[in-house]
């Protein structure tokens, strides 16, 4: 977890994004923090049975005590990842809510007690998170998949060949949804368990011609269905079922499994190890599921993975970038460092380029510096202003362009942050900060290892448009093995850049404990 400060915060984790999953039998949310090339670590995690659905597949509404709950644990979740800093969230709702048809009264009431937009999302959207979430969590490069999640309203099949969603199909086959349409006793009537089977069978047909029964390097389920029957069939307690992550289950066992909870009552399904009261309700549906599944497509096993919507959803989230604009200039603060290096006669062709350059190195090197995004628009500014000092004097400009920046009015920026600009551009040549600088005192022990951090970056990009000609026209940052390596993709010779990078490059591998490598990508 990440350090509590009283005043402001410039030392997190990776980048931080939160997910809600409103299905039609549970709602869930996973806060989490993720990064290009990191293990996604779990921050927090929710779960609440709702049975959504249920009104939903009976009389095509969301009823008003189902909409009510789910609001109170809405907001119950929000506040939860809302402490965790997360820089981007998206909410979707999935079977039920595409069905109902108060699905807009339903949208509004939700989105207001979440503080955020939830979104209606199709069953091929449902897949594609699916698939995500997966491959987030344990990823089948290489591999022919089958994919199977049986969610509350609708059920995914998915085929995922070498990490690539190649077929994906959403059908009407939810445990909610077939237990309120077919299993009306209890136990379940053979006459009912038929029609569940032949209405399986149907819905699975046009899957089945697209895909064909193979062959399969694995076929994977997802859901707390998926779990359930694990768990049972390995003897897993419903307590431990963070364990049944990747376990497997067998085409007989799960025949057997569904021969055996078919003819149970519902108290006689609550007692079998690794069903919960609430799954026991469902588990007969879910079982027929699978087991025609693996029949269909000639499977003969079933492996359970964890992941779920919410996973694809954080790692869609990630590889979007969502967030990333914080830590870029607005269009006021800009158009603000833009004029004042105008007015102190900074080529802006140098300026720009300097400033996009140091984003990327600041984006692309969040693994190492795990500051927050808002830092980035600090740098940024920086990179505009670091020059303006010339405009006093050639000699130690860099301090007069402290000087320039602490003592003007630079609007859309705090006090605090005009002093963090002003100090990165005092650093950005020359000595790095140290205690017995009196300017580098004036600010908080965190502001100056987040400058300490910032500084090197800063002196690489000034040098990588050294010539002020704009050489290197694409920057690619790769981070392996304990090293970074940049890569400059640049037609003209940028021998100059590279040069005067290596020449600031001790800096950076000073402060960061890394090796540092410059390379021309010729194109």
């Amino acid at each position: 977890m990440a350090e509590i400060h009283r005043g402001p915060r410039y030392y997190v984790e990776m980048p931080r994004y939160a997910a809600i999953d409103i299905g039609s039998n549970s709602i869930r949310m996973q806060a989490a923090e993720t990064g290009d090339g990191m293990v996604t670590k779990i921050l927090a995690a929710e779960r609440q049975v709702t049975r959504l659905g249920a009104g939903v597949f009976q009389d095509g509404r969301i009823t008003a005590d189902a909409l009510e709950f789910v609001c109170t644990n809405l907001t119950r979740m929000a506040q939860i990842y809302q402490k965790l800093d997360v820089i981007g969230v998206r909410a979707v709702a999935t079977s039920a809510v595409r069905d109902a048809s108060n699905q807009h009264e339903f949208l509004e009431r939700a989105s207001k007690a979440l503080g955020a937009p939830i979104e209606i999302i199709s069953g091929q959207e449902e897949a594609r998170l699916i698939h995500l979430g997966v491959q987030a969590r344990w990823p089948q490069a290489g591999k022919r998949v089958l994919m199977i999640d049986v969610g509350g309203g609708s059920a995914e099949v998915i085929l995922s060949d070498h990490g690539v969603l190649s077929e994906a199909f959403s059908k009407p086959l939810g445990a909610v949804r077939l237990t309120e349409v077919f299993l009306r006793t209890n136990p379940p009537a053979p006459i009912d368990l038929h029609r569940l089977n032949e209405y399986i069978e149907e819905k699975l047909s046009g899957p089945l011609a697209k895909i064909g029964p193979g062959p399969f390097d694995r076929a994977i389920a997802t859901s707390a269905t998926a779990a359930a029957i694990v768990c049972a069939v390995n003897r897993v307690a419903r307590s431990r079922r963070d364990e049944a992550d990747r376990l497997k289950a067998s085409a007989a066992q799960i025949r057997r499994f569904y021969r055996d909870v078919s003819v149970l009552d519902l108290n006689g399904r609550r007692k079998i190890q690794g069903i919960g009261p609430n799954r026991a309700e469902l588990i007969v549906a879910g079982a027929a599921v699978f087991r025609r599944m693996l029949e269909l497509f000639q499977q003969p096993a079933l492996h359970y993975s964890a992941a779920g919507v919410r996973d694809g959803i954080i790692a869609d989230l990630a590889a979007r970038g969502v967030g990333r604009e914080l830590s870029m200039l607005s269009r006021d603060q800009r158009r603000s460092v833009e004029q004042m290096a105008r007015r102190y006669g900074v080529q802006l062709s140098h300026a720009r380029k300097v400033a996009d350059l140091a984003h990327r190195l600041f984006q692309s090197l969040q693994p190492l510096h795990r500051l927050p995004p808002a830092l980035g628009k600090l740098l940024e500014a920086a990179a505009y202003l670091h020059d303006i000092g010339h405009f006093v004097s050639d000699t130690s400009h860099h301090k007069h362009s402290y000087y320039l920046v602490v003592n003007s009015d630079l609007p859309g920026f705090t006090d605090s942050e005009r002093q963090m600009i002003g100090l990165l551009c005092r650093y950005h040549r020359k000595s790095m900060p140290t205690p017995r600088h009196s300017t580098f005192q004036t600010v908080d022990p965190d502001a100056r290892r987040a400058i300490n951090l910032l500084v090197p970056l800063l002196r690489i990009a000034d040098s990588l448009d050294r010539s002020h000609e704009q050489r290197v026209g694409d920057l690619q940052v790769q981070l392996r093995n304990g090293s970074v390596t940049l890569a400059l993709d640049s037609k003209p010779d940028p021998d100059l850049e590279i040069w005067a990078a290596e020449r600031v490059a001790d800096a950076f591998r000073e402060t960061y404990q890394v090796q540092l490598q410059l390379t021309r990508v010729r194109t």
